[in-house]
């Protein structure tokens, strides 16, 4: 385990050497190369079919996402967060350590400080309306990792703004940490099952482990929060160790980008007495059933089966 956690200077150091290039295109370039990578990989030899509509539908607006809001705004960001890291260098909790644990004990802070974050994303109605949105998708895949509101985005930046200023690191474990934090998202969020992934988990966030938390059943994905350790989930209580019926959220996924972004601004609960328009609870339920109906492969014998929990799925209070 010390020899794995001793990797992380190393690789922050060959990151901060590679993503030199101006107003952190490099790192773009790394995570589009890193996230097509995954996606060959997912249409290979994917956990679940990766050719369905469904999931061509999620990848497509997952893209769109990350084109509106993490290719813009993350240069913006990242650029106001090194500008921050340049001012306030070595004038933080971290300034007695050297290298190479000043690198290491930046990265573990900020993968812990992300987890406290994610947490009160879940335990917070109103960051709950923004953070529900990256858990409207009904096909977990590395494209997945982008699909966030552009309120959580900015909020994050914040976050991470705070984080600098309490520990004083400077501009390139900045940008090497956030790096390794955004491939290490991507990973576990791809649709793949992986090799001794059952002894990883005793270390780090993996796909099975972080599937769980995009279920949707709200006292599952209530868990496993962390971003690269999971370990702060076994220290503190949340975490869980079992495959999830179904991913999602109970609500017809959003069609595209806009739909999504205005989501975020949709009550959690729709009111009991609304009426919906006339015919659209029947498009819904078939949608829903016909989503679940694709997730099986089209198999034969649970058409009623299906329809009876896209019912109940569509007909229930708007959750979360």
């Amino acid at each position: 385990m010390f020899e794995t956690l001793m990797l992380f200077p190393s690789l922050s150091a060959l990151l901060s050497g590679l993503l030199q290039l101006p107003e952190g295109m490099g790192r773009v370039l790394l995570l589009f190369a890193v996230l097509a990578g995954f996606v060959l990989m997912e249409l290979r030899c994917g956990k679940e079919n990766p050719r369905t509509s469904l999931a061509r539908r999620s990848l497509r607006i997952n893209l769109s996402t990350l084109v509106m809001n993490d290719v813009l705004l993350s240069l913006l960001s990242t650029s106001f967060l090194l500008v921050l890291a340049e001012r306030v260098a070595r004038r933080g909790l971290l300034d007695g350590l050297g290298d190479p644990w000043r690198g290491l004990a930046t990265f573990v802070l900020l993968d812990l400080t992300l987890y406290f974050w994610h947490r009160t994303c879940h335990a917070l109605p109103w960051l709950w309306r923004f953070h529900r949105i990256h858990h409207s998708d009904p096909f977990l895949n590395v494209s997945t990792a982008f699909r966030l509101h552009l309120v959580e985005v900015l909020l994050t930046t914040v976050i991470k703004a705070d984080f600098i200023l309490v520990t004083g690191v400077e501009a390139t474990l900045v940008l090497a940490s956030e790096t390794l934090v955004t491939l290490w998202v991507m990973f576990h969020h791809a649709n793949l099952c992986i090799a001794g992934e059952r002894w990883l988990a005793w270390l780090f966030t993996v796909p099975s482990l972080h599937r769980l938390h995009h279920s949707t059943q709200r006292d599952e994905h209530d868990r496993n929060y962390g971003f690269v350790f999971s370990f702060w989930d076994r220290l503190l209580g949340t975490l869980a160790v079992r495959e999830p019926v179904d991913i999602g959220l109970n609500l017809t996924p959003p069609g595209n980008w806009l739909e999504l972004f205005k989501l975020g601004f949709q009550p959690l609960h729709a009111p009991a007495d609304a009426p919906l328009p006339s015919g659209l609870v029947e498009t819904m339920i078939a949608e829903a059933a016909y989503y679940r109906a694709e997730k099986r492969g089209f198999a034969s014998g649970f058409e009623m089966e299906d329809w009876v929990a896209a019912e109940r799925q569509i007909l229930a209070p708007r959750q979360r």
